[in-house]
């Protein structure tokens, strides 16, 4: 069973919005130290990057996928496509997270490694606003 917040539209929003804004400026920001070959500083805000993806992106994907997506089916049946279309968009951000995790301590902070944080951005970007499509309007 999952939360009223996540239910509501504006609210469920409001989540998505305040953590892909802060890890676009976190991103921006990780940019500008690798352009700048500041590695080490860039090391250490990707690591920041890392946990901000994981701990508010992330976790929020697996708490809509064990109660909110769970819910939406049980009450529209017609929504099982998009919501396995959606629960994709979470695996792809997991991938790239583990490439990220992965390239890090071998390789630093390439432009391989900005490239998926990017990539992430514009991921949850389009998830986003198919998942408000998705959500019942109260």
């Amino acid at each position: 069973m999952s939360g009223p917040a996540l239910k509501n539209a504006d609210s469920h929003a409001a989540i998505h919005e305040a953590a892909l804004n802060e890890a676009i400026e976190l991103t921006e920001m990780l940019e500008k130290l690798a352009d700048d070959s500041q590695q080490e500083k860039a090391m250490e805000l990707a690591y920041v990057l890392v946990e901000q993806w994981e701990t508010r992106t992330l976790a929020h994907a697996e708490s809509e996928e064990e109660g909110l997506y769970k819910d939406l089916v049980d009450e529209n049946p017609d929504v099982k496509d998009d919501i396995v279309a959606l629960t994709r968009d979470h695996d792809l951000l997991r991938l790239l997270m583990a490439e990220i995790k992965q390239l890090l301590p071998e390789y630093g902070v390439t432009n391989d490694v900005v490239q998926r944080f990017h990539s992430m951005i514009i991921v949850d970007q389009l998830h986003n606003q198919k998942e408000l499509d998705v959500l019942p309007k109260h």
